[in-house]
């Protein structure tokens, strides 16, 4: 059976080139919804503007199809509604960049 904390897991993997911090810890997953073996995942970008959407995107979708066993179908959406703001990201993220000592 699929779980949550997999596909946060796998999710962990993909990192954005620019930053060098991974996608969770960025805040830019806001919900993953697993039923069965199929997984939904609401995710957003920190700029409408952000060139490297469609990677993240696609690298969203591969990772979890390649390393969460038993998953079935995999929809990553994206959405811009609530935007991006740094309160998003976790802690480690604000120590890596700089935002927090």
């Amino acid at each position: 059976m699929v779980t949550h904390d997999q596909v946060m897991e796998a999710l962990r993997q993909v990192v954005d080139p620019e930053l060098g911090i991974n996608i969770v810890d960025l805040g830019l997953i806001y919900n993953v919804d697993v039923q069965d073996g199929d997984v939904r995942v609401t995710m957003t970008m920190t700029t409408p503007g952000c060139p490297l959407v469609g990677n993240l995107l696609g690298m969203a979708d591969m990772v979890i199809r390649q390393t969460v066993p038993g998953v079935t179908t995999v929809e990553v959406e994206l959405v811009w509604d609530p935007p991006w703001d740094p309160t998003r990201m976790s802690e480690a993220a604000k120590i890596q960049l700089g935002l927090i000592k």
